[in-house]
């Protein structure tokens, strides 16, 4: 089978290799054939050699739709001909974090694709207890969407959002699922900024009806237009922005609570006389916990996360670097980049 390497940044190169087999399988494993792999932000940042934590050669690939081939003897949570994803997390299962039910931020993390081999190549093996076995009707472009999904699930349950009015600065694919998701969770009123009319526009196709372009519109008078006097009580900053972490610092309701889901390329400013004064609570978000892609599936299921406005651009499995350029070239026109390996062996 093909494999795609990301050998140095800005080379993927394909090698032949062996596909595992069936045969092969350890009594917990399950093997998947990989129809559609999702790129993200991470993934570009290692296309470019601006990620912190990966060593080259690395196997990219993290977000995916696949089915399941074959299974383990003792496998009971799929079966062959199944839909299904894996959250792409490597655990030690022994530190405090894992000992206290939280994985995710398991002092010894590893994630496919970046520290670890991931899925981009035709057929790929995972645990069972990675394993999310997805709504039958779900299509695998949906699927490999679920990754993003669990991060804005997991992000939007960091905090209380219920009955809140709520403001999300960022809205690429993960601010737009952040954004969904908390509506989702019974927010009170939604507004998602950004300086992307394209961006905007998709999460108004979405079902985000409260958009504000901040090139355009200030801050203050999006606040004031969506939410009148009553003002905003939780945000959720995922542009990784200085100027947007500024504002909601200085202008959320007292005693509010702000999630940082963003990464930023150069640590922000933080005015941390207000936030003392305010009480205002800055909270982390990492990735997602098992249960948030089981929701995730759920949510897709029902058609409480639409996911179909953000796919921009669509290419082979041997276009890799294709897809890569387009990113690069048309910044502005793109939301979530699929791969194909379908017609892929």
């Amino acid at each position: 089978m093909i494999q795609a390497r990301v050998i140095k940044p800005h080379d993927i190169e394909f090698f032949e290799v062996p596909a595992p087999e069936a045969k092969d399988l350890k009594d917990n494993e399950i093997l998947l054939r990989i129809h559609k792999i999702g790129v993200c932000g991470s993934d570009i940042h290692v296309m470019h050699g601006q990620h912190p934590f990966v060593t080259y050669p690395v196997i990219q690939g993290h977000e995916y739709g696949a089915e399941v081939v074959a299974v383990g003897k003792d496998v009971t949570a799929v079966r062959p001909g199944d839909k299904a994803t894996a959250r792409p997390q490597l655990v030690c299962g022994e530190c405090g974090p894992c000992r206290n039910g939280r994985p995710n931020v398991c002092e010894k993390l590893r994630v496919q694709g970046f520290q670890a081999p991931g899925c981009a190549q035709p057929y790929f093996v995972v645990p069972e207890d990675r394993i999310i076995r997805c709504a039958p009707h779900l299509s695998y472009e949906q699927i490999a969407i679920m990754e993003p999904c669990a991060v804005g699930i997991h992000a939007s349950g960091r905090t209380d959002v219920k009955g809140k009015n709520v403001i999300v600065t960022g809205a690429g694919t993960i601010g737009n699922l952040v954004a969904q998701a908390v509506k989702g969770r019974g927010a009170k009123k939604v507004l998602i900024t950004d300086v992307s009319d394209l961006r905007l526009e998709k999460a108004r196709e979405c079902g985000l009806e409260n958009t504000a372009n901040t090139a355009k519109e200030s801050f203050e008078d999006a606040v004031k237009r969506v939410f009148g006097d009553e003002g905003f009580q939780c945000a959720f900053e995922v542009s990784g922005v200085q100027k947007c972490i500024t504002d909601l610092v200085a202008n959320i309701e007292k005693g509010s609570d702000i999630v940082i889901v963003a990464v930023f390329s150069k640590n922000p400013e933080v005015n941390l006389a207000v936030l003392d004064e305010h009480e205002i609570r800055l909270i982390g978000s990492m990735m997602y916990l098992h249960e948030d892609y089981l929701l995730a599936d759920g949510m897709l299921a029902d058609g409480r996360l639409n996911v179909d406005p953000l796919v921009t651009q669509r290419f082979g499995f041997k276009e890799y670097n294709e897809a890569y350029d387009c990113i690069d070239n048309h910044r502005e026109e793109c939301m979530k980049v699929m791969i194909d390996l379908e017609a892929t062996e």
